[in-house]
């Protein structure tokens, strides 16, 4: 007989980043060393009649938002059947971006693992179990990785633990923007790590015109850079626009991580607008829906590139062969965590230095995600919450 979901639960919680703080439009957490940053995040339990339980720590108020708007759906159903639910909170949350859907998915695919017995990626079909990474910055602030200089010392030391790439989130919301000094860091970190690193540079869509992003694109082009991700403010969903750009760059362009669901990516490569596809297991429809859009990329013969670092990323990177980079971020020069890491795992970990001595992270081995959570801190530092049953 089927197992049935008896109970979902929901918390709000808060938890403490050391060195980082917000930029000055309050937009964008930035490198701020000596700073406490109070992040919030979510946690979900799905519970079952057989003793099950899947667990996903992440999310947004929008997301948990749409997780309130679907859960009773849920409650009786046979939590087993991923796809039948991931098509019908697809249909429920059409008119909104459907990220709820995601740490549903993810929670799902976690009690899938703990019921079989299994780690995610034996179900999703291994391809690797060492997992490549690159090392993402902070944003920069006028405290913290504040000059071309910063960011290339940081590229080295990251080239010393091992890395074997480095993505650049360069200083931004800090009122104009002085596209030369993009267009210096671009040149500081190739000319001091270019030879033996893959480069990449993601402006999160702060460049203001189309001339400013082509300027900075033709700067990354001197130095063989592996992608040029969001340049500029269109907001990263014009495919027109980032087609004309790609046109006129010899960089590759990454797109996709800032429009929702399968359809746009499919669109998006269809559209000949970007080289590579973004994906991201919370944001997109998780484990489902980024496995789905892994699969359109592999269709297009292009690349997929998850987004930031986590359990559900390591997964889904290790069951695709058509990724090149686990994204370890964001990080900056002091040891701490990176922002996407609440204290509440044990052994699991994505510190800038803990990668290996050949670059890689490995892949959780054990049920499910293969991590376990501190409840405790979960509860102790709760906001709030729901339960459905």
């Amino acid at each position: 007989m089927a197992p049935r979901i008896t109970r979902i639960g929901t918390v709000e919680f808060t938890y403490p980043v050391e060195d980082a703080g917000t930029s000055p439009k309050g937009f964008d957490m930035v490198y701020r060393p000596g700073n406490t940053h109070e992040r919030t995040t979510y946690a979900i339990r799905i519970e079952t009649d057989v003793g099950v339980t899947g667990e996903y720590v992440g999310g947004n108020p929008p997301a948990f938002a749409q997780v309130n708007a679907v859960a009773d759906y849920l409650v009786g159903r046979n939590p087993l059947a991923r796809e039948r639910h991931w098509s019908e909170m697809k249909r429920a949350l059409r008119k909104y971006d459907r990220m709820g859907i995601g740490p549903i998915d993810v929670a799902l695919w976690d009690l899938a693992g703990k019921y079989h017995d299994a780690p995610i990626h034996e179900l999703l079909g291994t391809y690797r179990t060492r997992l490549p990474a690159y090392a993402s910055t902070y944003f920069g602030s006028e405290t913290g990785l504040d000059s071309p200089e910063a960011y290339a010392d940081f590229a080295e030391r990251c080239l010393d633990l091992g890395y074997p790439a480095f993505k650049i989130h360069p200083v931004g919301g800090l009122g104009d923007r002085d596209v030369r000094t993009e267009v210096e860091t671009v040149r500081a970190v190739g000319e001091r790590v270019g030879e033996e690193m893959d480069l990449m540079l993601d402006p999160v869509c702060e460049y203001e015109t189309f001339a400013d992003a082509l300027a900075v694109g033709r700067a990354c082009d001197e130095y063989g850079y592996f992608w040029y991700e969001d340049p500029f403010r269109d907001g990263g969903s014009s495919q027109h626009a980032h087609r004309r750009l790609r046109g006129k760059l010899d960089t590759p362009i990454l797109q996709t991580e800032l429009v929702r669901g399968l359809e746009p990516h499919a669109d998006f490569a269809a559209a000949e607008a970007t080289d590579f596809l973004r994906a991201d297991p919370e944001w997109d429809g998780g484990i489902t829906g980024a496995t789905k859009i892994a699969r359109v990329a592999e269709g297009f013969g292009l690349d997929v590139e998850y987004h930031l670092a986590g359990p559900a990323q390591r997964h889904c990177l290790a069951a695709t062969r058509n990724a090149n980079f686990y994204e370890v971020g964001l990080v900056g020069p002091s040891s701490g965590p990176p922002h996407a890491e609440p204290p509440i795992y044990g052994a699991y970990t994505d510190r800038l230095e803990s990668v290996r001595d050949d670059g890689t992270f490995p892949v959780p081995d054990g049920p499910g995600l293969g991590v376990e959570y501190d409840w405790d801190y979960i509860e102790a530092n709760a906001r709030g919450g729901r339960s459905y049953e």
